[in-house]
């Protein structure tokens, strides 16, 4: 099977403690994980400050599942969670994948945090969430809610630490085991 992980810096791997944009090593990305649990092939197209492309990614051909993450960067930027909502929207009608091989993965809420300085973009985030929900439901795609997870984030309140990947990527397989519908 073929697995394609679309999304910013917590897909790539980043390394908040890090100057230059660094990565945790490969037992500690949620992506690599996956992989090594699953015995997939999966591609890892994170890249650190992401944003919810308006123009559609051109995914290999042979795509089996496209697990997507992404919202943060963009929330981060000022946009709101429904601003957010309706760009994540565009790209996923956009998609040539049947809904049964999307899975949209709604990032954890932020925390306090180096990046995050108050309760807006918490409570963005958590807003974020719903609408990622909603949406799933709209287009009949796959959903996991990672905020259920319990992922714990860095000192910046929005990356994960390396305890936080390997929790990101057991409540990702047990949504994978469920069907990715964690309604």
């Amino acid at each position: 099977m073929k697995v394609v992980c679309f999304g910013d810096s917590n897909t790539y791997g980043y390394d908040p403690r890090s100057w230059l944009g660094g990565r945790y090593d490969k037992e500690s990305r949620w992506v690599d994980i996956l992989a090594a649990e699953t015995g997939w092939t999966v591609c890892n197209l994170g890249e650190n400050g992401r944003e919810i492309p308006v123009t559609t990614p051109d995914f290999p051909a042979d795509t089996d599942l496209l697990i997507l993450m992404l919202g943060a960067n963009d929330l981060l930027q000022g946009r709101s969670p429904k601003e957010a909502a309706d760009r994540l929207e565009g790209l996923l009608s956009s998609l040539r994948l049947a809904p049964e091989q999307i899975l949209l993965i709604a990032p954890p809420p932020m925390t306090l945090g180096e990046w995050v300085p108050g309760q807006q973009l918490i409570d963005a985030s958590k807003a974020f969430a719903q609408c990622c929900r909603a949406l799933a439901r709209r287009l009949g795609i796959g959903f996991a809610d990672a905020g259920k997870w319990g992922v714990a984030l860095a000192h910046d309140g929005v990356h994960f630490t390396p305890q936080g990947h390997r929790t990101f990527a057991a409540g990702l397989l047990e949504a994978l085991r469920s069907g990715g519908n964690q309604r």
